[in-house]
C-alpha cells in the first residue's frame, strides 16, 4: 500500500514548516531602569546559509544610541559570524525612545535552527 498523492504533499508540506527555524527574538540585558525602550524593532532575518548548516545561538551586540533614539553603532560582543551580520543589519533599523544623552544598552538575539 502507498500513500496517497494528497498524503504525500501534506508530509512534504510538514517537513517544509518544521525545517523553515523560527525568527531570532531579541532579548535586553538592561533593566528597566536604565535601558532605553525600543519604540520600532526589526527583527533579524535567519541567514539561509545558517539555516542549511544548521548553525544556531546567540548574538549579543552593544547598542550605541543617540539622544534622538537611533542606533549610531554596533559592537559584537559574541556569536556566530553568520548571524552577527543579520542582527547588525536589523537593529541598525531600531529606533529607541529619546534620552537627554546618548547611551549604551547590550542587547541578545537567540536563533533556533527549530
Amino acid at each position: 500500500m502507498g500513500m496517497s498523492k494528497s498524503s504525500k504533499l501534506a508530509v512534504i508540506l510538514a517537513v517544509a514548516i518544521l525545517s523553515v527555524g523560527t525568527p531570532a527574538r531579541a532579548q535586553t540585558e538592561a533593566n528597566s531602569e536604565t535601558g532605553r525602550k525600543a519604540k520600532f524593532k526589526v527583527s533579524p532575518t535567519y541567514p539561509e546559509l545558517a539555516k542549511r548548516m544548521n548553525i544556531g545561538g546567540k548574538v549579543k551586540l552593544e547598542l550605541v544610541i543617540s539622544p534622538d533614539g537611533r542606533v549610531t553603532s554596533t559592537n559584537v560582543i559574541g556569536g556566530h559570524p553568520l548571524l552577527v551580520q543579520a542582527c547588525e543589519d536589523a537593529v541598525k533599523k531600531w529606533q529607541f525612545l529619546p534620552a537627554p544623552a546618548q547611551t549604551t544598552q547590550i542587547i541578545e538575539f537567540e536563533f533556533h535552527d527549530h
